[in-house]
């Protein structure tokens, strides 16, 4: 079979629907790291002054955010880096493996939480005086409106969302520690601090879970979430004139962009470059596929159905 049978189309159509959101995406981050930041501030000069373990742990944790903040707004900045001669995808997956970091990090985080909290059943802390309170609903508020920043870039980039999970989590364990507070000042009951914590741990591990599960997945270059690959064969095969579809690969190429090849059997070369652009304008308008590689096959019987090739 001679190579004249070959004919690649590949489109590059619809790029600059990322910058806008990159804008927006850059205030977020800017004003959740600098809102972060100042919190982290505040929380250790407190806690040195009311000598509170627990304002200096949770000013930790909260250093730790901001480097999650700063790490998927870097990977969002690198994603729209150009492409070199080494780099042909540029450094698009990086959002893709913050978004896995982050993951990460969240999980190691509820450990640790869960953990300090088990151990604090055995031995209660002191009761957390009024200053641990404030503070802890500060947190809460500066968390929650970080966390808003993300609300609309989350459905779609995975990264954004692994901000948006992490920005929940801290407003989540803010307001454990300031409701446990108040229910401890209230009651004496020491117990509640470590029950609380629990609780927060298992909400915060359901929502981590999904995320950590989509960006392994992307990074393995498993299909998207969003796409079901059924209905893009489907897509594939009723074009007109297309006898056969094999060797289709659909994978993430970013946290917002993805990418198909699929080698097309269709014997009459005629409307090839029509049919592409069609196929092109409907994978990106349906599934979010943005970049398209069709190998056209002219000769049906070059691939037996026996073996699926």
């Amino acid at each position: 079979m001679s190579h004249a049978h070959h004919h690649h189309g590949h489109s590059h159509h619809g790029h600059a629907h990322g910058h806008a959101h990159g804008m927006a995406h850059n205030r977020a981050f800017a004003i959740g790291i600098l809102l972060n930041v100042f919190f982290v501030v505040v929380e250790a000069v407190y806690g040195v002054l009311a000598d509170s373990m627990a304002l200096l742990a949770d000013a930790g944790h909260n250093l730790s955010d901001v480097l999650g903040l700063i790490l998927a707004w870097g990977a969002a900045w690198l994603a729209q880096r150009a492409a070199t001669k080494w780099r042909t995808y540029g450094l698009k997956k990086t959002t893709i493996l913050a978004a896995l970091i982050n993951a990460l990090v969240l999980m190691v985080a509820i450990g640790g939480i869960a953990w300090e909290s088990i151990r604090r059943f055995a031995n209660p802390p002191e009761v957390a005086g009024m200053t641990v309170i404030v503070v802890a609903l500060i947190g809460v508020v500066i968390n929650a409106a970080t966390m808003m920043l993300f609300m609309a870039g989350q459905k779609e980039d995975l990264n954004i969302r692994g901000a948006f999970l992490h920005m929940a989590a801290d407003a989540g364990v803010s307001l454990g520690v300031a409701v446990a507070g108040l229910v401890i000042l209230w009651t004496g009951q020491t117990w509640i601090d470590p029950v609380v914590s629990l609780a927060i741990v298992a909400v915060i591990l359901i929502g981590t879970w999904g995320l950590l599960k989509e960006s392994l997945n992307l990074s393995l270059d498993a299909v998207p979430s969003g796409i079901d690959p059924d209905e893009v064969h489907t897509v594939l095969n009723d074009l007109p004139g297309v006898e056969g579809v094999h060797h289709v690969h659909i994978w993430a190429m970013s946290t917002t962009e993805n990418a198909l090849t699929a080698h097309l059997v269709k014997p009459d070369p005629a409307s090839d470059d029509a049919l592409l652009e069609t196929l092109e304008g409907k994978l990106r308008h349906d599934f979010n596929i943005n970049h398209v590689t069709i190998q056209w096959e002219r000769d049906s019987d070059a691939c037996p159905v026996s073996h699926r090739c």
